[in-house]
Parts: structure tokens; C-alpha cells; sequence
């Protein structure tokens, strides 16, 4: 595979201290303590650990409130991407490279796409059927397996249940489980954390929707789309 995303803004490393909100973190770098963004919503608890090496972007609006995003984590000599935006950004280079087996017969992509109650990552079209393609970011992983979601999201049951109904009027629909990390040999839905994901999931998918997972890699200012994940729900 050959799709990637480059990280152009200047990057630093830095000492997680503490969560404050969902959106937010205190860090360390050479010694000062200050605030700044992290762009996932998820608990991040076996990631997030005190003192944990993180690394940081530089915010391209120096205006901003914080000026420095929470981006990775280094976890047992791997960097692990945490940042949420990340694998729409992946796949959309992925889609437009051919790089998805399971999608390469698409040449029109449109992202950011309204249908029925919700919003989805992407519409393709110009093939077979019209598709749907929800894209989901996973970062937790356990003895191997990728689990998601790691806190409960009401929004990513009606994405699936959005997806089932697509499905039933005539769409071809989708969800991609993006692994943001390599050590990652099969994906679960987390049902211990919300098992109503997990019911509608395995709904879906024994009715039409397609449930896939990748995992991809994060080496220096670089995160590159890996191999496939075995899905077992």
C-alpha cells in the first residue's frame, strides 16, 4: 500500500500530565506545563497514562487558545496516533489512489455526505451501486484484538442504523474501522463498553452492511495505511 499522510507542521515531543476535558490536555515540554488540544473524544486510558511521551503539532492558527495539538503517544516502541481526523484524511488518499480493494472500482468520491438522519464520511459512486462509506477511528487495542468504541457513542449507533436503512433502499453501505495502530490482528466491537453498538453492529452486518477494518502505521511525521484487519463480531 502506498497511501499516506504527511505531517507538515513542526512536531515536539512532550509529558502527558493530565486529561481536563474531552477535548483537552495539560502537557509538559522542556519543563513549562501548559494546555493544548486533543482531537479525540475517546477515554484514551491505557494510551493517556501519566507521564506518558506524547507527541505534539504546532496549531497553524497561532491566534488559537491552544496552540499545539495532542496528536500521539509513544506505547511499547510504538507511536500511536490520536488524533480523530486522521483516518478520514487516510482513506480519502487511500480512495483516491485505488488503494482499497474493496472500493477501487469508485471514481467519484464525495465526502461529507447528508443521507437520511445523519452525515457520512463518503459517497462513491460510478460503479455497480451508490455507495456509503462510514469511516471509524480505533485506537484501543487488547491482547491483539482492536476494539471499539472505548466510550459509549450514540452517534455511532445511528451511523450503523443509518447504514441499515441505506442498505435496504437499494445503497451499497459501508463502515471502515480504521486501526491507528500495528498491533492489531483482529477487530471486535467493545461490549463491555456499549453494548448497543455491538447489537446493531452485528445487525447490520448479518443484513447487507459491509464491516471492514485496516490498521496503519505512524513513523515519524508520517501515518501510511497498513494491511487488513480480520473482522469477528
Amino acid at each position: 500500500m502506498v497511501s499516506s499522510i504527511q505531517i507538515k507542521e513542526e512536531t515536539m515531543k512532550g509529558i502527558f500530565k493530565e486529561r481536563l476535558t474531552r477535548f483537552s490536555a495539560l502537557v509538559e515540554v522542556k519543563g513549562k506545563t501548559f494546555q493544548c488540544f486533543l482531537p479525540d473524544p475517546g477515554r484514551l486510558s491505557e494510551l493517556l497514562t501519566p507521564d506518558a511521551t506524547v507527541i505534539l503539532k504546532a496549531a497553524r492558527n497561532r491566534e488559537r487558545k491552544t496552540h499545539c495539538d495532542l496528536i500521539g503517544v509513544y506505547y511499547e516502541d510504538e507511536q500511536v496516533s490520536v488524533d480523530s481526523r486522521v483516518p478520514n484524511k487516510l482513506v480519502s488518499e487511500a480512495l483516491k489512489n485505488k488503494d482499497l480493494p474493496e472500493f477501487s472500482e469508485y471514481s467519484t468520491i464525495m465526502p461529507e455526505y447528508r443521507y437520511g438522519h445523519a452525515r457520512f464520511d463518503f459517497f462513491l459512486s460510478d460503479a455497480r451501486k451508490p455507495c456509503l462509506l462510514e469511516v471509524k477511528s480505533c485506537t484501543l487495542v487488547k491482547d491483539g484484538v482492536a476494539l471499539f468504541p472505548d466510550a459509549k457513542t450514540e452517534r455511532g449507533t445511528r451511523h450503523v442504523q443509518e447504514l441499515l436503512k441505506a442498505k435496504d433502499e437499494g445503497y451499497r453501505a459501508c463502515i471502515l474501522f480504521i486501526v491507528q495502530r500495528t498491533d492489531a490482528h483482529v477487530f471486535s466491537p467493545d461490549d463491555e463498553v456499549d453494548p448497543k453498538f455491538g447489537r446493531a453492529l452485528r445487525y447490520a452486518a448479518n443484513h447487507g452492511v459491509e464491516v471492514y477494518a485496516y490498521c496503519s502505521e505512524f513513523a515519524g511525521s508520517r501515518i501510511t495505511l497498513k494491511g487488513k484487519v480480520k473482522i469477528k463480531l
